[in-house]
């Protein structure tokens, strides 16, 4: 068999099945044109997720008539300039999108510039004539019949719903990057996205983008990050966005994004770096919600990767892992002893106004006393098996109302106030100067021995467990070498191991956190896939972390134990004291308030 060159038409159909692998990468690579062209407003609209019809329109700056002529070639591009890949600013850069759609559809496209406007078609990577068109500015892409000339590729696609969803998903990582952009997104002939244009500062713009895209729950409960870090070169290296709350967060990852340099990306390095910073307020199957926008020089980020354009490569991985982590611990420390606002807001829209007693009691005729009212007696009949006192509770009301002088400075001076109450002998009510305060005792005291822990933690270091006899795990060479390599940071953990040959390691110690049943080959082995995978070893630490949780929460109140006064007031007064002690060791909230001017709208004393 002899080597031949292939046909031009059959070079753009292989090149397409790499840059448009689906109607999401089509619209995608189109929207990025169109932000690249200076648009104000982009308008899309679909047809069965895409796969017959696309359509792309803009208010940018268009092409003019020799422009649009080499457009629809392979490797015709105006963004790259200098022909530098080490400093590309655009999305867009191969030259690569519309010829590869072209060459898998049919398509036209009409843009205007300067007055004027043209038209051309491509139907399977064959170009027809320019025409004249009618258009005022901008640029309108019409995709027809996605994968047409390459069947192979036609069949492999989803459905329908898959194919939108595929398309919403670009275009709403797209638009959290650009605020100060408008999309509409319509399918089938209804509009299902609509985003207006941000004209706030940035970090506003963001915000209200991001709480048009991933619910306003999250701008009640976001947390904003912003860090700069110099570089050797005098540039900045600067990291903003907004994560959620521990104690508001989703069941998966799939409310994490992060942009580089304007661009979105995919990358493990982000999931890794969120869940290392949470781990020790977050249980490990719940997930926060997290937008970064990462700003660095671009010779540090290699976007020439992938045709998708989708994956990035940062000259100093370890650095970048820093900063987002520090970034998102920073954060969480600064707000480490607030409380999700929505739960409080959830707590507040459970309550509903109880039917009248008696259906036939009219304010006209109140003074007539109902027939079928509980008397006061039955009240505390009902009251008494509980081995409460009527008469203690009604003389601690009676006292906080009158405004008695030491529960009037304990509520100004302290943010949880003074405890008045204890309901069903697990949450405290506390009473401050703007409303109640509720607190689950069992999660706020787990919160506090668990950092009583950590800080003995710190104090005293990891205690180690000798092993009689050292477990021996075998492993690859390279395994080896990252494992010893991190020796040192290991055995400050607690775990202590040595090389045993070429083949294998000695584990001698491990951490005595961990107890005697440990599965030491299930955590080196453990240990070594999140080096490969994230080049850290905080594996390791969140099993410390989990040990120290489990004896937090076994050596904790346990709700149904009857607290006094004095005991209740003493929890409130640690928790103002205690880092994180808004929420439990899993991310649930220790508390929740509910603010008077809300309970007064509860009874109608407010609009």
């Amino acid at each position: 068999m002899r080597i031949r060159y292939l046909p031009e038409i059959l070079i753009n159909q292989i090149a397409a099945g790499e840059v448009i692998e689906r109607p999401a990468a089509a619209v995608k690579e189109l929207v990025e044109n169109a932000i690249d062209a200076g648009a104000n407003q982009i308008d899309i609209s679909l047809e069965q997720g895409g796969k017959t019809l696309i359509i792309i329109e803009d208010d940018g700056i268009g092409m003019n008539k020799e422009e649009l002529d080499a457009a629809l070639d392979r490797h015709a591009t105006s963004k790259l300039l200098d022909d530098d890949l080490l400093h590309i600013s655009s999305l867009g850069f191969r030259g690569e999108a519309m010829p590869s759609i072209g060459a898998v559809s049919k398509m036209t496209v009409i843009t205007a510039q300067n007055g004027e406007a043209w038209q051309l078609s491509v139907e399977g990577g064959k170009k027809q004539a320019i025409q004249p068109a009618a258009r005022q500015k901008g640029t309108r892409i019409e995709v027809r019949d996605l994968f047409y000339a390459t069947p192979a590729r036609l069949k492999f696609l989803k459905t329908e719903r898959s194919e939108y969803l595929a398309v919403k998903d670009s275009l709403t990582r797209l638009a959290m990057a650009y605020p100060d952009i408008g999309f509409t997104l319509q399918h089938n002939g209804n509009i299902t996205l609509r985003l207006n244009r941000e004209s706030d500062l940035l970090e506003t713009a963001r915000l209200n983008r991001l709480s048009a895209l991933m619910g306003k729950d999250f701008q009640d409960n976001a947390m904003a990050i912003h860090v700069e870090k110099p570089n050797e070169d005098s540039t900045d290296t600067k990291l903003t966005g907004f994560a959620s709350l521990p104690t508001h967060h989703r069941g998966n990852n799939l409310h994490q994004f992060l942009f580089v340099n304007g661009r979105p990306v995919k990358d493990r390095l982000l999931m890794g770096c969120i869940r290392a910073a949470y781990m020790d307020v977050l249980h490990r199957d719940r997930h926060p919600q997290v937008a970064l926008f990462l700003d660095l020089p671009y010779t540090d980020v290699d976007i020439n990767v992938h045709p998708a354009k989708t994956e990035v490569r940062f000259r100093d991985v370890q650095r970048i892992r820093g900063l987002i982590i520090s970034a998102l611990q920073n954060a969480i420390h600064t707000h480490s002893r607030t409380s999700a606002s929505s739960v409080s807001q959830d707590a507040l829209n459970r309550f509903k106004t109880s039917p009248a007693v008696n259906q036939n009691w009219h304010p006209t005729n109140f003074h007539q006393k109902p027939s079928n009212l509980p008397s006061a007696q039955a009240v505390m009949d009902v009251w008494a098996p509980s081995g409460r006192s009527f008469s203690n509770l009604a003389t601690t009301t009676a006292t906080a109302s009158q405004a008695d002088p030491v529960v009037v400075e304990t509520q100004e001076q302290y943010p949880l106030g003074a405890a008045i109450a204890q309901v069903h002998e697990t949450y405290i009510v506390a009473q401050s100067s703007h409303g109640l305060i509720l607190v689950d005792q069992h999660a706020a005291h787990e919160r506090l021995v668990y950092e009583r822990i950590k800080a003995q933690l710190n104090t005293d270091g990891v205690k180690k467990q000798s092993l009689l006899i050292p477990e021996i795990v075998e492993l690859n060479t390279d395994d080896i070498t990252n494992l010893l390599a991190r020796q040192t940071e290991l055995e400050s953990l607690g775990l202590v191991i040595e090389s045993f040959g070429s083949d294998a390691i000695a584990v001698q110690a491990v951490p005595a956190l961990l107890g005697n049943k440990t599965n030491v080959k299930g955590l080196i082995l453990d240990l070594v896939d999140e080096i490969n995978e994230t080049d850290s070893t905080k594996g390791l630490t969140e099993r410390l972390f989990e040990v120290c949780s489990s004896m937090a929460c076994h050596g904790s109140i346990r709700a149904g134990r009857r607290l006094n006064t004095e005991e209740m007031n003493a929890l409130l007064r640690q928790m103002e004291q205690t880092d994180f002690s808004g929420q439990c060791n899993h991310g649930r909230p220790t508390y929740i308030t509910l603010e008077l001017d809300d309970i007064e709208k509860l009874f109608g004393r407010k609009e």
